[in-house]
């Protein structure tokens, strides 16, 4: 065996011996391997991405919640919040409920002082004049108020020059009605019937001002 001979065979030894030992250090792939990730970038997500708007803020739910949004009352509600940030639509119709029932129930029972104030002056001239009429005629009336069936906010406007604000507000409300005359007897009404009663009135108020009481300054049907 000629020397270039030999080496080769030394060189093929020293392979084996050397691939042995790597196999045995390193140990052998098996089964299921995730692919390797390219150096030159991040492993790609192939899921699907939706797209997102992200919108701040939105719209005003205590408005929304009454008026269309955009609408001419929504905005006239919003310029109200900005002069007072106290103001708070839903609690302003629930002061209303309370306001319909104390005033209705004052008028027909023929006694206005204690609500004078929340009247414009126009309004507590109207009913006073009612009032006076019936008692000339001898008439009186026994209403009880059974509640407030519904209480819906019609319109709003707002002046921005006066800050003055006004809430339109639709009730339907339930009582018993009964007039007599002065020798008692019922000329309008039944005592065991409930009434159901439709009003629109609007509330007027300056906003951002001392005073916190809203005045009916108009009323319909």
């Amino acid at each position: 065996m000629n020397s270039n001979m030999l080496q080769i065979l030394v060189l093929l030894g020293v392979a084996v011996f050397l691939i042995l030992r790597l196999r045995s250090v390193l140990g052998t792939r098996e089964g299921f391997e995730k692919k390797p990730v390219p150096l030159d970038g991040p492993e790609r997500d192939v899921t699907p991405r939706r797209d997102f708007e992200v919108i701040e803020g939105g719209p005003d739910t205590d408005i929304t919640d009454h008026v269309p949004d955009g609408s001419d009352s929504a905005k006239a509600l919003a310029a109200m919040k900005m002069a007072e940030p106290g103001f708070n639509v839903t609690e302003f119709l629930g002061g209303a409920k309370g306001a319909y029932e104390w005033i209705l129930m004052s008028f027909e029972n023929g006694d206005m002082d204690d609500v004078q104030g929340f009247l414009s002056e126009e309004l507590s001239e109207a009913f006073s004049e009612v009032i006076e009429q019936r008692n000339e005629q001898g008439l009186t009336v026994e209403a009880e108020f059974v509640g407030v069936r519904e209480t819906t906010l019609v319109e709003a406007a707002f002046d921005r020059d006066t800050r003055e604000g006004e809430v339109t507000v639709r009730f339907v409300g339930e009582l018993t009605f009964v007039v007599r005359n002065a020798e008692g007897e019922i000329v309008e009404g039944d005592p065991t019937e409930i009434k159901r009663q439709k009003d629109v009135w609007t509330f007027a108020r300056v906003m951002g001002s001392d005073d916190p009481n809203w005045r009916l300054v108009a009323t319909g049907e």
